[in-house]
């Protein structure tokens, strides 16, 4: 496994200390099972879309969970024997197991929606930064000198 090192990532960072833990989580679920595959497309600059390939699921057999920071997408496959009675395969390529995939989300990020179509799960994402944390200008003031005043 490879180590990286982030300190020159962090040198002009004030209140970043969990930026170094997002790195190594981003390291070890790449190489942890991707199954399903999927893609993370940006549609816009604040609107995100994760595609899943769940060929062979239900929507009923498919379980979202999102919580402050993280999004769980868990698919329960039917027991194989009861999907293959009296059936013999002779080539099975489409996957059938169970799958479980978490994704990180910035606290930024919220799920908005998903939708199944042809054998694909889509969710929506959206970025919604709250008005105190939007860039505001601060105008200097020239007539006051603000007094450092011990308490």
């Amino acid at each position: 496994m490879r180590t990286y090192d982030f300190s020159p990532l962090l040198r002009s960072t004030v209140g970043f200390d969990r930026i170094e833990q997002l790195f190594r989580g981003l390291e070890r679920a790449s190489a942890e099972n991707s199954y399903p595959p999927y893609n993370i497309v940006r549609k816009d600059a604040d609107n995100y879309r994760i595609t899943m390939a769940v060929a062979g699921f239900e929507e009923d057999q498919i379980e979202i969970v999102a919580t402050q920071n993280s999004l769980k997408v868990t698919g329960k496959s039917v027991e194989e024997k009861d999907a293959t009675e009296g059936q013999q395969y002779l080539h099975r390529g489409l996957a059938s197991r169970s799958f479980v995939q978490n994704f990180e989300l910035a606290e930024t990020i919220k799920v908005v929606g998903a939708a199944m179509e042809n054998g694909l799960l889509h969710i929506d994402l959206v970025r919604e930064i709250p008005e105190e944390h939007k860039p505001r200008t601060i105008e200097i003031n020239k007539d006051k000198l603000i007094e450092n005043k011990a308490a």
